[in-house]
């Protein structure tokens, strides 16, 4: 079975910058030689208010839902972008709310598979 290199990076609400406090809320995973770009993102609401009381639920779940929209083939300010140059416009570093952590890397030989494995290690509780 051949392996392919993969990279991802977890997607993470930081809903007060200065604080760094922040949780994991889905994971991007993208694999060139596949021609594979894939986000996966859920919200925990209880968690998020721990850390906040006064977020803004619904600016952050659409927020996390442009994650799963770039990666898709629908039109948009992303569209004409490869799926490398998607991954690297998701991933660049900012100090915003919803933000992708640093990129890893790793070997996979289905990247779906891999996508579903990180997301139930690195985001569900």
């Amino acid at each position: 079975m051949t392996r392919d290199v993969y990279e991802y990076a977890v997607i993470r609400v930081v809903p007060k910058v200065e604080r760094g406090e922040l949780i994991n809320a889905g994971v991007l995973l993208y694999c060139q030689p596949r021609g594979y770009l894939c986000a996966r993102v859920e919200l925990d609401s209880a968690r998020l208010r721990a850390l906040d009381p006064n977020a803004d639920l619904d600016g952050v779940r659409r927020a996390l839902s442009a994650y799963e929209l770039a990666c898709g083939e629908r039109p948009g300010p992303l569209a004409e972008e490869s799926l490398g140059g998607r991954f690297r416009w998701l991933t660049a570093p900012r100090s915003t709310i919803v933000q992708a952590g640093p990129v890893h890397a790793g070997l996979t030989a289905d990247p779906d598979t891999e996508l579903a494995r990180l997301f139930d290690k690195l985001v569900r509780v």
